[in-house]
């Protein structure tokens, strides 16, 4: 079952008791992309603030919580991260991951920007399944005889490339996307058949497309109505 209701994500975490396997969380970036009505303007302060807010309410109703973020922010997304595993203690485990890509956004003035940090949260007990995501290994590819059958247990660079104008996968209503195959691969990794994910931005859809594809339960909170009626309308037709 896809549940897509238009509210703030965390007004509505604060006054839930539901618990889901998985969280999959893409917030606004905070770099003035234009929304349909969410302003992305906020102070640094406020925003780093957020990103505190979110991630804690995020863990509290999570096994496991993965978040992408613009990379402007890595900086301060350690700090964050470290003041919330003070908080909540040894139980909270993080790790690091990233999504590359080579057709990344024109910088003439210095470096371009080809990668998106990843950060995934979790509870020390919450299992994962890394034979669900295993992928063809170079030894595979050579026709090498010692390759294990079942491929190798991808590594924590995932070479994903950007979503742009002319892709398949390409929702124009939305300014932002994350490949599909990105959210797919954390959601197989930390959920089994008749888990539930919770999608705290929805806002193209592709968690919840990606979740009826699955076959998984998930949540799918955006606070645009817009935004709500188009993945209704994305989710009827996938």
């Amino acid at each position: 079952m896809i549940e897509i209701k238009n509210v703030d994500c965390i007004e509505y975490l604060r006054t839930t008791e539901r618990h889901w396997t998985c969280c999959f969380a893409d917030p606004p970036d905070c770099i003035g992309l234009k929304y349909n009505s969410y302003n992305d303007n906020m102070l640094a302060t406020e925003y780093i603030a957020m990103l505190y807010n979110w991630l804690y309410n995020f863990t509290k109703v999570a096994d496991v919580t993965w978040m992408s973020f613009n990379s402007k922010w890595l900086t301060d997304m350690g700090v964050v991260v470290r003041e919330l595993q003070n908080h909540c203690g040894e139980e909270l485990e993080s790790k690091w991951c990233v999504q590359t890509f080579t057709f990344g956004q024109h910088n003439k003035h210095d470096l371009g920007s080809c990668f998106r940090p990843i950060l995934r949260l979790k509870w020390k007990d919450a299992p994962l399944y890394p034979d669900a995501i295993r992928i063809e290994s170079a030894r595979q590819k050579m026709g090498d005889k010692r390759a294990d059958p079942r491929g190798r247990v991808p590594g924590d660079v995932f070479d994903f490339p950007r979503v742009v104008g002319n892709s398949k996968q390409r929702r124009k209503f939305h300014p932002t996307q994350i490949p599909e195959g990105l959210i797919e691969r954390c959601i197989k990794l930390s959920t089994k058949e008749g888990d539930s994910v919770l999608d705290a931005f929805s806002g193209s859809g592709s968690t919840a497309i990606v979740c009826q594809r699955l076959g998984l339960d998930c949540t799918a909170l955006e606070i645009d109505p817009f935004y709500c009626e188009k993945i209704a309308e994305e989710l009827r037709n996938a």
